[in-house]
């Protein structure tokens, strides 16, 4: 009855929290229009606001008849959560003037809101003679959403897969009002999109235009996008909510304009991109992915050397494009010479026309036997979306010369001969007599039986038996660890996933499953923690309680986060790499520390 009892409690959280969910999902969506008043004077202002309760698109405004349109339209967003429920409004407002007396129909807007089309209902409005005071000036709201505009500015509409796009987000300010402080609400999250931000360090306000009328702007964030997928994407809006200083009719003690402060939240607005495929025609069967105007070579460090010393070969892309994104292609070294791992290096970096620099693979050769080695051409391809065609570089061959050291007659060039034969020196005395008188001597005669071995394999298997009883303890003991052998247990599998995370390179769901499993038992053995306990929360203040330096600790934690995004987010074979690397890392200097 207590474990009914207890499901129960478990289970009602999960189905409130699912009812919240299925109402917000089932809200009805509402588009109306709301005025300020139905009759005014001549004299006085209307504004009109189209709210609606879901983020739309395509607003299309009426006709205002009889009217003038003296601002708009400006957007103003809402968004909260009160008691775990979402609540979010959108208005694009319109302050506008009358033109002659008379009764006036404000007509049907339409928006378009999850694919279908949503109207107002029209309104009447009466329009009376002058008014001696008119009650409807334009407020400090007013003013601040048609002197207040975020932008974002984007490079290319149509650009092709793993091209870059530069996004800019400019905050338009008329010079009649001024901004204290701002504080962003939503951050884009940029799917499907690789993205390297370029951090704003000084916020510089700069003359300029907007819709024709002069206006002082700031950049507040900008950041290059590759996209990973084709077809169309969309951009998520920033919204920043901004405290405006507004100036009054009214003045001070020394005739100085006072200000009224409001806050205003503003939008960029939705941008989509329509992302090219690369072309097949032309596509070379090497090509890796990459896209833009690159350089390609392979060198060496020397060419002549002697066995067991070593030298450096070096493949090496440079240029402007996705350097980040695509693998260098690998040497085919002979089979003769000893090869490591190679070392990547990278010196990229990224301003507003994309990623330049240049990445490479270190490889060091030690050749063993003396010999001439040649390493082939190899071949980089590459898109250039200027050209809008695809290019090869092939490299030089290059010849290893091996100047001495062990020889090795299948090491050598192919066409050359080899003649290893070495001419037989004859002595002074080619032939020798057989002594008929060798001067032997007799040997004792020694008896097992009374031999020294023959105690000692007599004793032995006395000797053995507390050996055993000790042995059979130690077996005990250790069968008995059950905590011991748990941990032993968790440290093979992180070397065994670990292991298939590194066969799993280049497969990225099949990579990231190996790794996070490695990254579990791992902890499972050093903190002796079931894999149902953790949470990235639990497993950092874990680490700190065992004195793990806070980089290592977020090297570890950085990892478990890629592991989750790699579920919905596009990783490419180098950010793999990077990340097995990591890995690697981070489990090492934790051994260290724990």
């Amino acid at each position: 009855m207590f474990l009914g009892i207890k499901k129960h409690i478990v289970l009602w959280p999960l189905l409130l929290c699912a009812l919240i969910i299925s109402a917000q999902n089932n809200e009805a969506v509402t588009f109306e229009l709301k005025l300020s008043k139905n009759k005014l004077g001549i004299n006085e202002r209307l504004r009109v606001d189209f709210t609606m309760n879901k983020d739309g698109d395509n607003f299309i405004a009426p006709d205002f008849q009889g009217f003038k349109v003296l601002m708009g339209p400006s957007q103003a967003i809402s968004s909260s959560w009160v008691n775990g429920v979402r609540s979010y409004s959108k208005t694009y407002s319109y302050t506008l003037s009358p033109t002659a007396r008379g009764k006036f129909t404000i007509g049907q807007a339409s928006i378009v809101i999850g694919g279908k089309t949503y109207k107002s209902s029209p309104k009447q409005v009466e329009v009376g003679a002058a008014v001696d005071k008119p009650s409807d000036q334009m407020t400090v709201d007013d003013v601040a959403d048609e002197s207040l505009h975020l932008v974002a500015e984007v490079s290319k509409a149509n650009p092709f897969l793993n091209e870059a796009v530069s996004v800019v987000y400019k905050l338009y300010v008329s010079p009649t009002i001024s901004v204290s402080n701002y504080r962003p609400l939503d951050n884009p999250k940029y799917n499907n999109f690789w993205s390297q931000d370029i951090p704003v360090t000084r916020l510089n306000a700069q003359n300029g235009t907007y819709k024709g009328k002069p206006f002082r702007y700031v950049i507040l964030k900008r950041v290059v996008l590759y996209p990973q997928r084709s077809g169309k994407l969309e951009i998520e809006p920033l919204s920043l909510e901004v405290t405006v200083d507004v100036p009054t009719s009214r003045r001070d003690f020394f005739g100085r304009a006072v200000y009224a402060s409001t806050n205003k939240t503003v939008s960029a607005g939705r941008r989509t991109l329509n992302v090219k495929k690369l072309p097949e025609k032309g596509k070379p069967a090497g090509f890796s992915g990459a896209v833009g105007d690159f350089d390609f070579k392979v060198s060496t460090s020397k060419t002549n050397l002697n066995a067991s010393e070593s030298l450096q070969a070096i493949v090496e892309v440079s240029g402007k494009g996705n350097l980040k994104l695509f693998q260098l292609p690998e040497p085919s070294i002979p089979g003769s010479l000893e090869v490591y791992e190679p070392e990547f290096e990278e010196s990229v970096r990224t301003t507003l026309s994309g990623s330049q620099g240049k990445v490479s693979n270190n490889y060091t050769i030690v050749p063993s036997f003396k010999g001439k080695y040649p390493i082939p051409p190899i071949s980089f391809s590459f898109f250039n979306p200027k050209t809008q065609k695809y290019t090869t570089i092939d490299s030089k061959e290059i010849v290893i010369n091996v100047i001495s050291g062990p020889t090795n007659g299948s090491t050598t060039l192919p066409g050359a001969v080899s003649n290893n034969k070495q001419a037989v020196v004859a002595t002074g005395n080619q032939f020798s007599f057989i002594k008929l008188k060798p001067n032997l001597t007799v040997i004792g005669t020694n008896y097992f039986f009374s031999s020294s071995c023959f105690y000692l394999w007599w004793l032995l298997p006395l000797l053995l038996i507390p050996l055993a009883i000790y042995l059979n303890k130690k077996r005990e003991a250790i069968a008995g660890d059950v905590t011991g052998n748990r941990i032993k247990k968790a440290n093979r599998l992180a070397r065994k996933y670990l292991s298939k995370a590194k066969k799993a390179l280049g497969n990225k769901e099949a990579f990231y499953i190996a790794l996070e499993k490695a990254l579990h038992n791992y902890l499972k053995a050093k903190l002796k923690i079931e894999t149902s306990e953790f949470s990235k929360d639990k497993i950092a203040s874990l680490l700190l309680e065992r004195q793990v330096d806070e980089e290592t600790k977020n090297g570890f934690i950085g990892l478990l986060k890629n592991c989750e995004m790699a579920r919905y987010s596009p990783f490419s074979d180098v950010q793999m790499k990077q990340d097995y690397d990591s890995a690697s890392e981070v489990i090492s200097a934790m051994d260290k520390q724990l």
